[in-house]
């Protein structure tokens, strides 16, 4: 556990105790169920019905992969790994990441709102026929292709990773490359897939500094 921060017990966790040193982290956990509903607006009912294309010659290069659909879909044990890591190991770097979490969607969705964009580079049709093709089928039927600038799979990588730089459980040269492979795939997964354009990779970039440096970045990493 790190230094410094309270060990809480969830076995005498009571609602009656959510302000209290040992579990008012767990607030925090509400900002999903704020950013659900923000993000069904934005998707489904937002009255917008004019958005602005995201394209580069750079995403022309870039052929489509079915393959990359695995890292795409484990970005949310990524994510959800780190959560549950967090809340039992290290509450300290769980704050901080729901705070890079908060920062970084919130300033996405708030760029969703000002400027709508979309993406046209999904495949009209797949060369392959294959369990991944078919699955892609219907998920591109359920997955919108509106507001993709910047990539939330972007940002959400890139705050599991930050947070793992501040666990020093994860300190080992194993454990920096599997965090750091892992996420250079999930982000590569979003431009095989034709679920972004490489300008939304990009668009992350500067997002995640930002949330960087006001949650973890005034902190000093641990050392091995």
């Amino acid at each position: 556990m790190h230094t410094g921060s309270v060990t809480p017990d969830y076995r005498k966790f009571r609602f009656s105790k959510l302000n209290t040193p040992e579990f008012r982290h767990l607030k925090l956990l509400l900002y999903w169920p704020v950013f659900g509903c923000f993000f069904l607006f934005v998707e489904r009912l937002s009255p917008v019905t004019s958005y602005f294309p995201i394209y580069c010659t750079l995403d022309d290069l870039i052929p489509f992969c079915e393959f990359f659909l695995i890292p795409y879909l484990f970005w949310f044990v990524y994510l959800a790994g780190m959560h549950l890591y967090t809340l039992l190991c290290d509450v300290t770097v769980f704050r901080r990441f729901m705070w890079f979490i908060i920062l970084s969607y919130s300033a996405a969705m708030l760029i969703y709102l000002i400027f709508p964009t979309c993406q046209e580079l999904r495949p009209a049709s797949f060369q392959r026929d294959n369990l991944f093709t078919r699955f892609l089928f219907y998920f591109y039927q359920f997955d919108t292709h509106t507001n993709v600038c910047p990539s939330i799979h972007v940002i959400g990588s890139a705050a599991v990773w930050c947070a793992s730089l501040h666990i020093r459980r994860f300190q080992t040269t194993a454990w920096r490359l599997a965090f750091g492979i892992t996420g250079v795939l999930i982000c590569a997964s979003t431009v095989f897939l034709k679920q972004h354009s490489i300008v939304d990779v990009l668009a992350a970039i500067p997002i995640c500094v930002l949330a960087y440096y006001l949650t973890f970045g005034r902190h000093p990493a641990p050392r091995q």
